[in-house]
């Protein structure tokens, strides 16, 4: 796949997970954003911000603070930049009964303590950033 052309890639659950955080903090987004497990591989080409992570299967994860359920299909893909995940597939989050995709996820800056996620169908939620800290 063209994508992934002249990325890095780590290979396996401790490796992967510690490239998808460091993106993550290198990036300026919560630690918790991304809660993996049996990760197979995460990848990041550098020059275009593009990130796959697959895992062995769907995982779902409640964040508390928020009393929300997200649900991380086992490929996620999408384009990481200063403060945001763009272009983002295989995340979703539970509103009432459905679950709408994610498409977009920005934190703001100069912060304000805010991170909003965006649907596939323009709506936009906004939650405290620190409810995605690692271990939440």
């Amino acid at each position: 796949m063209a994508d992934k052309e002249g990325g890095i890639v780590k290979k396996g659950h401790d490796e992967g997970l510690k490239m998808a955080v460091s993106l993550l903090e290198e990036f300026g987004l919560p630690l918790g954003l991304l809660p993996l497990a049996d990760v197979i591989e995460v990848g990041f080409v550098r020059s275009t911000g593009y990130m796959w992570i697959q895992q062995e299967k769907k995982v779902e994860h409640y964040f508390k603070m928020i009393s929300k359920f997200v649900s991380y299909n086992a490929e996620i893909t999408g384009f990481v930049d200063k403060k945001r995940i763009k272009k983002l597939k295989g995340v979703k989050a539970k509103e009432l009964m459905l679950w709408p995709p994610v498409s977009e996820i920005t934190v703001d800056d100069p912060p304000t303590g805010k991170i909003h996620f965006k649907s596939l169908a323009g709506i936009t939620k906004t939650f405290p950033v620190e409810a995605f800290a690692a271990g939440q």
